[in-house]
C-alpha cells in the first residue's frame, strides 16, 4: 500500500512552502510538497517530535 502523503493544516496555497509528511512502517518521511517525486527524509518517530519541537520552540 503505498504512503498516505499530508500536508499541514498550516500550510497555504500562497507562497509554495509546504511540507507533507506520511507514516512509513515504523519511520516518519517529510518532503517537499512541490516537488513529490524528489525523494524524502526519513527519521524516526523521536527524532520527528524533536524536530517539532525544536519549530514550536523557534516562533
Amino acid at each position: 500500500m503505498p504512503p498516505v502523503w499530508r500536508k499541514s493544516s498550516r500550510s497555504t496555497n500562497q507562497g509554495g512552502e509546504c511540507v507533507e509528511v506520511a507514516a512509513l512502517s515504523n519511520v516518519i518521511g517529510v518532503r517537499d510538497s512541490k516537488q513529490p517525486d524528489g525523494g524524502h527524509l526519513v527519521l524516526t518517530t523521536a527524532e520527528f517530535a524533536a524536530v517539532l519541537r525544536r519549530l514550536k520552540d523557534a516562533k
